[in-house]
């Protein structure tokens, strides 16, 4: 008997650890979410703001606030943030409070099309809807469409990543053909650009000759700059 004690212990033990889990489990599983808190990962400019993307975590089956944990699907509330058409990417989950929480990246646009149609364009490349509730301030496309803006994208891309060029290019404009213009802020020439090809090159080009312009105070003489050969910059005055 003193010998088979132990064993009667430890599986003593084990019963109640497993009922103490279970019972853990159950109590866990019928609290209630009393909270709804969502982070926003860049919250300058908010193209869906708090309210909305609180709506759509409590409005939804299985998330809605007074609701027991077990009812939650966190993955399905997680699909439905990442379909909108202003978030990036969503991630959703429970804090040891009870708090349902969402961590949400919003799409960026780097270009606006206006004309027939207006979208933006984003920094992954994709059509993005205008929001209700900002306007990014990006450079405008004209002569673009959603099946053409692609085109333009390798040059909003370049744009985005240089703070002179953010600071001076306010517009691109899409030629018959494909062949792009680009619009500089406060100059009255035409900056011919040709196709996306050598984009970096170009554009390093056009820095080079906009600085030593200005410092010439020549920027007001010429009414055409054409940067398509690439390797250099080929300029008519007025």
């Amino acid at each position: 008997m003193k010998r088979s004690l132990p064993y009667i212990k430890a599986g003593f033990l084990l019963v109640l650890v497993v009922f103490l889990f279970g019972f853990a489990e159950k109590r866990h599983s019928a609290r209630k979410i009393n909270d709804v808190k969502v982070h926003f990962t860049d919250s300058e400019n908010l193209y869906v703001p708090e309210e909305v993307v609180n709506k759509l975590l409590i409005q939804n089956d299985g998330a809605t606030s007074g609701e027991g944990l077990e009812a939650l699907d966190l993955n399905r509330v997680e699909s439905l943030l990442n379909a909108h058409d202003m978030i990036e990417n969503a991630e959703v989950y429970l804090t040891l409070d009870g708090q349902l929480a969402a961590t949400v990246s919003q799409r960026k646009p780097i270009g606006r099309a206006i004309g027939n149609s207006s979208f933006y364009l984003d920094r992954q490349g994709k059509v993005m809807p205008l929001s209700a509730y900002y306007s990014a301030r990006v450079p405008l496309l004209t002569g673009f469409n959603e099946k053409n803006v692609s085109e333009v994208y390798p040059l909003l891309n370049q744009v985005e990543k240089d703070d002179f060029l953010k600071k001076h290019i306010t517009g691109i404009h899409r030629l018959p053909g494909g062949k792009m213009e680009v619009h500089v802020r406060g100059c009255d020439f035409d900056v011919y650009f040709g196709d996306s090809s050598r984009t970096v090159l170009k554009f390093n080009n056009f820095k080079a000759f906009y600085k030593k312009a200005q410092k010439d105070k020549k920027l007001n003489t010429y009414k055409k700059v054409n940067l398509q050969f690439g390797d250099q910059v080929v300029c008519t005055k007025k």
